[in-house]
Formats: C-alpha cells, structure tokens, sequence
C-alpha cells in the first residue's frame, strides 16, 4: 500500500466537500521576524507593540498578510499540490488580528470546478477559512486555481461556477477591537498623509524595486509550509525554471507600496486578485497603486481606503494595465484589489 501523498487532481475533487488540513501552527515572533527580514515589511502597526498600543490594541498583531500565508500554505497539499496556477482570490476578509502564540489551522469547501477545454486540466474554486486555538474564524477567501487532471479519461464533473461579489462593500469589513487612530502619531509611522489626502483616480509611484533571488522567494515559500512543486523542482515545468509563489509577490508589492502609503496599516479586506504572469528569479519587480474608492468607518479616527495595488517588472509605466486588447500587459505580474485602514 502507498503510503505518501501523491496530492489530488482535478477528478478528485466534488461541489460541498470540506476538507480539514493538516498541520496546525503555532507563530511567534520568529514569524514576524522573517517576513520584515524577507520583504522587508516596516509598517508600524505591526513593527512596535508600543505603537499599536496606543492604536488601542493589545500589542502588535502578526503581520495580517504573514496570517495569509500561513492560512494559505496549510491548503497547498489538499489543493493546489498538483496546480498548473493560483489563478484569482476574492471575498478576502480579516475576522480578527492574529497575535504572536496563536495556533493557525485551515478549513476549505470546494464551491466550484469546470475542467477546461482541453480536458487535461481544471478550475476549482475553494472557500478556505483560518482559525484560531479557540476556533475563532481569524480570515477567510475564496481563490480558485487550475489543477491537472491525473485520469485524462475521467468524465468531466458537472460545472458549476460561484458567484463571487466583485468588491466587499465597506460594511462587510470587520476591525479589529478597540482600534482607535483619534492620537496617532505620524512621525512614528513615517509619512504625515492622512485618509483625506488620497483621492479616488489617484495613481501613486512607489519608486522603489526588487529584484527577486532565488534562495529569497524558495526560503519564503517554505516559511509558510507551501510545498507546491512548481516553486521548488525544477523537473515540473516544461521551461526546467522555478516559478516564484504569487504570494512572494503580493506580500513584496505590499512592503514597496510603504513608500506613499506607511498609513495604510492594516488589511481587511481582499475584493480581487489575480497573478496575471508568472514571476522568476532575476525579475525586478516594482510597484504602483490606484486609490480606488473611500469609505469612513465607526473607529475613532478610523477611514478605509479601497486600493488597487499593481506589482511590475522594471521598465513598465505606472497606471499601465492593460493593452488595447483588454488582456494584462506582460510585465504585470499581479493586480491586487484590497480595503485598508488609515487614519483620519
């Protein structure tokens, strides 16, 4: 009898199933430690407990995008082991901060397949939640991800294709308790911008880049536990190259956008994402955002700016997406869609 885990295909994979993933874990301030070093991330909310004490918190949560990964990497063998490409992420919402000594386990229902075309392959759509120690939801998403089928022969499932809001409206955002930016300190955080400074059609230059290593990105992905083959075996693409956790990429963007953006403290929102070309070692990636929409919130001193965050290869123009023919450029490699917190 065959004892390891071969990962699943798309035939194996039925509407309504829930799937409980191993293995829980327990982050600490080593968690944190890595992802500032890896990015590296400085938002202040997530740098000082001072700082986001007197934000009215505890003490300085986990990184909420290091929360991500965690939840995420949990699934990877249950779900996209096998994946030709994580393809998109919606319905993202942050439930509750995860704090240092947290014990993070994931839960996904399959609401969705449809195998392509071609009949070799498969989209299948997930709702993954995040828990806690005390089984409390700490976030939840859908994404969905193409999966090769394993029995080319196996008849193709009946399709079905969720209906996905196309962005979280702000009443659907939950903040954290006691969160409170009536006396924040902007020297502490690094820029004086304010929520009433950012306009809706804004499109910000965040200047800087990095250009992605190869021992970066495959120490990172293992941090988070993701043991998708793609990002480690070279035997697995045609192309014989390590493909670059989109992850990797979102939480990069995420860090460069730090220039133009240090108050946006903290995610809580992930209405649409999609990686929309594949990122490799030696790419210099860099960043724009377009302040999509505002919204006020019942915080004290609390505002939430709805932002489309845009990771590049050197060279491209910013506020650059698509080209005439409605399709991404080649140098976007991700189009992220997210509500943040800033003060007021």
């Amino acid at each position: 009898m065959a004892k390891t885990n071969p990962g699943r295909f798309f035939e194996d994979y039925t509407v309504g199933e829930v799937i409980a993933h191993a293995v829980p874990r327990t982050v600490a301030e080593g968690e944190r430690a890595l992802y500032h070093a890896l990015y590296p991330a400085r938002h202040a909310l997530y740098s000082s407990d001072v700082f986001a004490q007197a934000c009215g918190l505890d003490g300085s949560p986990l990184d909420d995008l290091a929360a991500f990964h965690v939840v995420f990497g949990k699934t990877v063998p249950d779900i996209s082991l096998n994946a030709v490409a994580n393809l998109g992420y919606a319905e993202g919402r942050f439930l509750r901060p995860v704090w240092p000594g947290d014990t993070l386990r994931s839960v996904s229902e399959v609401i969705g397949l449809k195998q392509n075309s071609n009949g070799k392959t498969g989209v299948v759509w997930v709702r993954t939640t995040g828990l806690n120690q005390e089984d409390e939801p700490v976030l939840s998403y859908v994404r969905w991800v193409m999966v090769r089928k394993n029995d080319l022969h196996a008849p193709a499932p009946e399709t079905v294709v969720p209906t996905l809001k196309p962005a979280l409206d702000a009443a659907d955002l939950v903040l954290p308790e006691g969160l409170d930016f009536s006396g924040y300190d902007f020297v502490q955080a690094g820029e004086s911008h304010r929520w009433g400074d950012y306009v809706p059609g804004e499109i910000i230059d965040h200047v800087d880049g990095v250009t992605l290593q190869e021992a970066e990105h495959m120490l990172a992905t293992r941090l988070w536990q993701n043991t998708s083959k793609v990002h480690f075996d070279t035997t697995v693409r045609p192309d014989g190259r390590l493909l670059v956790y989109g992850g990797h990429i979102i939480s990069l963007a995420r860090t460069l956008s730090f220039n133009g953006l240090a108050n946006a403290q903290m995610i809580v929102g992930l209405n649409a994402g999609m990686h929309a070309n594949p990122a490799f070692a030696g790419d210099t990636v860099r960043a724009w955002t377009e302040i999509l929409d505002k919204a006020e919130t019942d915080a004290p001193g609390v505002g939430a700016l709805r932002l489309r965050l845009v990771a590049v290869k050197s060279g491209a123009e910013p506020g650059k997406l698509r080209g005439d023919d409605g399709k991404y450029l080649p140098d976007v490699l991700l189009d992220l869609d997210y509500w943040a917190l800033m003060p007021m």
